[in-house]
């Protein structure tokens, strides 16, 4: 079975993971290549460090079974609709020819994770567009759709993936970030050091009560499927 890569990004290491960490090692378990693209090293982030979190990034991949993780350095707090980054983005896409790209929901009420989601759709127009050229010169590329995951949000999805089997793999990818979502005498008190997975366990639940499973992740796709037969 030939299955075509999938690009995730995310504004910031454990945004993929909270959205769609279970979707990720079901599709790795089965042979798809899923590649995730950080945009920012979180440098900003009330707790933990540029360092520590890149530590927790990697293990948290090797938990969904990613192979490639990359980091394109953008300014954290600075994801803003600029051609350099977008022509950044494009090389990512071009470099790893995605069938799928993935992006945070564009409602949420962390600002980069909205702002991340306008500079994909940006990128994945033009990466598919031979005269626009990216930093390292590569070969237009077209993909087929872009599915929006949700971080803070709870919209419903349009489009709900039963993964059921795989979901205690997200649930230890999450773990993987300890800087980010346990409370220690030393941290800062935020949303993600008090019950957060707990609460998008939850969210995941409820999403499964929906699909009639016992978990699911929920997505928007970019554009609207066309079948010949139901």
């Amino acid at each position: 079975m030939n299955l075509k890569n999938w690009l995730a990004f995310g504004a910031h290491a454990d945004d993929v993971e909270i959205g769609m960490g279970a979707a990720i090692k079901k599709e790795t378990e089965s042979g798809r290549e899923v590649i995730i693209c950080d945009l920012t090293e979180a440098e900003l982030s009330s707790n933990g460090s540029v360092e520590i979190r890149r530590r927790e990034a990697k293990e948290a991949a090797v938990i969904l079974g990613v192979k490639n993780r990359v980091n394109l350095q953008l300014p954290d707090r600075g994801l803003y609709l600029q051609e350099e980054f977008i022509l950044r983005m494009v090389s990512c896409i071009r470099k790893f020819k995605p069938e799928y790209v993935f992006a945070p929901y564009w409602v949420d009420r962390h600002p980069d994770h909205g702002n991340c989601a306008k500079l994909v759709k940006e990128a994945v127009f033009s990466a598919g567009i031979k005269n626009i050229k990216d930093p390292d010169d590569l070969d237009a590329h077209k993909v087929k759709n872009i599915f929006y995951y949700f971080i803070n949000s709870t919209d419903r999805p349009s489009l709900f993936l039963n993964v059921s089997e795989a979901y205690s793999y997200k649930i230890k990818a999450l773990q993987a970030y300890p800087s980010q979502f346990i409370k220690t005498a030393d941290s800062v008190d935020t949303p993600l050091t008090n019950g957060y997975i707990e609460r998008v366990e939850a969210r995941d639940r409820l999403f499964g009560l929906e699909a009639g499973t016992a978990y699911a992740e929920g997505f928007i796709p970019e554009q609207t499927y066309v079948t010949n037969n139901l």
